[in-house]
């Protein structure tokens, strides 16, 4: 099943617009290992459920997994062959918004080679451009 909110205030939301780099969420807090994207943009629920499940099939309940994002955002869309007008669309899928430098995966309890092949997996999934990012002590 996808990730959704339980419930929300406002069924439709706009699309708004993906500026600047991320100021939270930029680096790697709960695992030793991560994945950063570079690029913004939405990342689907789908997206996100499928890297997640590559992950876990791959480490083979070796590890921990940490995913960062949430799908908050709905996303509607109008059915095919239905006239201009009529009003806005019903939600058809949910995403999260991100901005360069999200982490949006980690990899606790492994070595770094598995987390490197683990993660880079997740890449292949999502269509923003992503890089492997350890995590730094002593800040």
């Amino acid at each position: 099943m996808a990730l959704m909110p339980k419930r929300v205030k406002w069924r439709k939301s706009q699309r708004g617009k993906v500026r600047g780099v991320a100021n939270k969420g930029n680096t790697v807090a709960f695992g030793e290992y991560g994945l950063q994207v570079l690029e913004g943009g939405w990342l689907s629920a789908r997206q996100i459920e499928a890297g997640r499940v590559g992950i876990t099939h791959f480490l083979q309940r070796e590890g921990r997994v940490y995913s960062r994002v949430f799908p908050h955002k709905p996303v509607s869309g109008k059915p095919l062959e239905t006239r201009m007008g009529k009003g806005k669309g019903e939600p058809e899928y949910w995403v999260a918004c991100i901005r360069p430098g999200n982490v949006i995966f980690e990899v606790g309890g492994v070595e770094e080679e598995i987390a490197r092949e683990a993660l880079s997996r997740v890449a292949h999934k999502i269509t923003q451009k992503c890089r492997f990012v350890k995590r730094r002590h002593g800040l």
